[in-house]
């Protein structure tokens, strides 16, 4: 599927920036693309800047990333449930309650990437295994 394929209704206007920013795109090869690259982008970080914020309450480097692997395992478990046709209200997330419980202060760079690498692999398994009518249903 292309990202301009991404058809948006009133329910969902506020992604639309996050799929427009990656221009015209064949969706699985994306995800495919970030798979390698945005690894080898977080390996380049430098240590002593992993867990440094911009300001004090701002979040850390290392918790940005936890938080990108965190949204994207709430997401799939959404694109799970449409996908299977289940219509049962979803709940949001706080995204600052799952960074201050993550304990990312705890974490080396290799976990965070190796984290990344398998919640990413598992998305394009979940992504493999739709079909177009599949990527048609809206929750």
């Amino acid at each position: 599927m292309k990202s301009s394929e991404i058809q948006f209704n009133g329910e969902t206007p506020f992604y639309k920036v996050y799929i427009d920013v990656l221009g015209e795109v064949d969706l699985m090869q994306c995800m495919r693309n970030q798979l390698k690259n945005f690894p080898q982008f977080l390996s380049s970080i430098p240590d002593e800047k992993y867990n440094f914020a911009y300001a004090t309450s701002k979040w850390t480097v290392a918790e940005v990333i936890h938080h990108i692997i965190d949204t994207e395992r709430v997401f799939q478990y959404r694109a799970l449930r449409f996908s299977r046709g289940d219509t049962t209200a979803l709940s949001g997330f706080d995204q600052d309650l799952f960074v201050s419980g993550a304990n990312t202060s705890k974490r080396t760079k290799q976990s965070l990437i190796n984290q990344y690498q398998i919640v990413r692999q598992s998305t394009i398994l979940l992504f493999e295994n739709f079909d177009n009518e599949i990527l048609e249903r809206r929750g």
